[in-house]
């Protein structure tokens, strides 16, 4: 009895004990996610959590956003989740983004999570047209957005029209050119054939190289009237203000992040960025090495598959050599037979002319020798005898031709017997022959400069040494000499698009953001995010970039 009590009181101990939770939803930029989080957590126990469940270390790009009233505010990381001015309703919905943009994706981004998060935030936002884009930018875009989507391009695969359902281009700048879904899909597909070879992570990567570049890319506009007074006297006072006051609070929140994220940039990495670095170099390596591996197979195979092919055609034509043959063979025979019986014939022929011949000479030298008294009968004698010689000239003749005709005979037998004993020659040179060569491929050696691995049943394990690392650091500068010759390459295949696409604009259709960018494409140098925040807005108001 006292046991039983004890458990009950234990029990309920333990149940009193249990902190209270409520459910938030986490919306990324490709999954959703729920937790159940306490009552007393704070905004960064809840980003913390978010972050080890998508092996995010790059965190001081991101934060948690969500909508009060038409306006978007950030997480606060010191602050209670449950403390600001959310929605009570579960499940509590906050979107992860980013919040932060880098200088150089290239260089700042170090995680492929961090990469391709960026990445699809980056092209939701140029297609929803938060970031203007040019046409012939918006083209090539899309062009790496489905190099990293369906891999390399292949003509028996991607056939004409299989780019219909997706969201490529902006609506702008669709409805601006006289130009069908299939013209947009054959220019789309004509660049996104030179990206073969390409990983996903490669084409997001050059995805954010060129939009980085673009006017409005990590730029937020705010209608503002409020001042801000720099620490230094010399400076100019900025005066602006918002008639809200949330706005005011999240331009000062992006103003403090964007000056922390700059100083960042200024200084030495720290251990665990330079430890990220590393990790990533060697991931580089392993994934370039693993390229070349699965190349080298590819290649292996290709000609592993070109050789059998090439044995099966020799197969196939060795069989119809060996067919055709037979048959010659078979024709020689029955030739051979043929002539074998008509040369018999033919001799038995001429015997039985030359034996008519000598009966006919003995029936000539028979009237001959008989005497004939009257004239008439020695007239009839004559006549009898002078039929009896042509028709022993004719015998002759007719014998001499069927003597000649079985010699001639005789010979087409002999050419038959050696034409038939060729094809039986022929056709056991074919029975005989191998019908596949050997074949024992030697796989071709690695290079001495890449680094060694070794494939077990546990996985792959690489042995990096300083000279692999140097290797890299060379051939990163080598791609980036490489990457500067592309870019004026690509410079002239976007002016060349634009020429060709310039006569199917519509004028009437142009929206102020474009006029802007053909005004300072007009004036020789190229847009950028400095002559847009410079130009003034209607209303007398100024934009803030941040």
């Amino acid at each position: 009895m006292a046991g039983a009590i004890a458990s009950r009181m234990s029990f309920s101990s333990l149940k009193r004990k249990q902190p209270k939770t409520f459910t938030v939803r986490i919306v990324t930029m490709d999954a959703e996610m729920e937790f159940n989080c306490e009552m007393k957590w704070k905004g960064k126990d809840l980003f913390d959590l978010v972050c080890r469940t998508l092996g995010l270390r790059e965190t001081w790009f991101f934060g948690l956003q969500y909508t009060i009233k038409d306006t978007v505010a950030w997480l606060k990381m010191d602050k209670k989740v449950l403390d600001h001015d959310v929605s009570k309703e579960e499940p509590v919905t906050f979107h992860f983004l980013a919040k932060f943009y880098p200088e150089n994706a290239e260089e700042e981004l170090v995680q492929e999570i961090t990469q391709h998060l960026f990445f699809l935030q980056v092209k939701k936002q140029i297609l929803d047209e938060k970031i203007y884009c040019p046409p012939e930018a918006s083209v090539l875009l899309a062009s790496y957005a489905v190099q990293a989507k369906y891999g390399d391009y292949d003509p028996s695969v991607h056939k004409r029209g299989f780019l219909a359902q997706e969201e490529l281009l902006p609506k702008r700048v669709i409805n601006l050119y006289q130009m069908t879904p299939e013209m947009w899909e054959e220019r789309i597909t004509a660049w996104y054939a030179e990206h073969r070879g390409r990983a996903r992570d490669e084409a997001e990567m050059e995805y954010l190289k060129i939009a980085q570049d673009l006017e409005m890319y990590g730029v937020n506009y705010f209608a503002i009237r409020f001042t801000i007074k720099p620490l230094d006297k010399k400076i100019d006072v900025f005066k602006f203000n918002s008639s809200k006051l949330r706005v005011n609070k999240l331009i000062l929140q992006l103003c403090i992040g964007n000056h922390d994220l700059f100083m960042r940039r200024r200084k030495a990495d720290s251990l665990e960025v330079q430890q990220m670095k590393a990790q990533a170099r060697e991931e580089k390596a392993r994934k370039q090495m693993e390229r070349q591996r699965l190349a080298r197979e590819k290649q292996m195979r290709e000609e592993a598959e070109r050789t059998r092919d090439e044995l099966e055609r020799r197969l196939l034509q060795m069989k119809e050599e060996a067919t055709m043959a037979n048959e010659a063979l078979m024709r020689s025979e029955e030739t051979a037979d043929l002539l074998a019986e008509k040369a018999q014939i033919t001799e038995e022929e001429a015997k039985l002319l030359a034996q008519k011949a000598a009966e006919a000479e003995q029936e000539m030298q028979r009237i001959k020798a008989t005497a004939i008294r009257t004239e008439e009968e020695k007239r009839l004698m004559e006549q009898k005898v002078l039929e009896a010689e042509v028709l022993a000239l004719k015998m002759a003749e007719e014998s001499e031709r069927r003597a000649k005709e079985a010699d001639q005979l005789k010979q087409d037998l002999q050419e038959a017997r050696e034409a038939e004993r060729r094809a039986k020659q022929k056709l056991l040179e074919i029975a005989t022959k191998p019908t596949y060569p050997p074949m024992n491929p030697v796989p071709a050696p690695l290079p001495p400069d890449i680094p060694s691995f070794n494939v077990g049943g546990d996985g792959l394990s690489f042995d990096f040494k300083d000279t692999d690392m140097k290797r890299l650091s060379m051939e990163i500068e080598k791609e980036k000499v490489e990457y500067m010759e592309k870019s004026k390459h690509l410079q002239e295949q976007l002016n060349e698009l634009k020429t060709e696409i310039e006569a199917l604009k519509l004028k009437e259709r142009e929206t102020a953001l474009d006029i802007l960018h053909n005004e300072n494409s007009d004036r020789g140098g190229t847009s950028s995010k400095h002559n847009t925040i410079k130009k003034p807005q209607a209303q007398g108001r100024r934009p803030i970039c941040i």
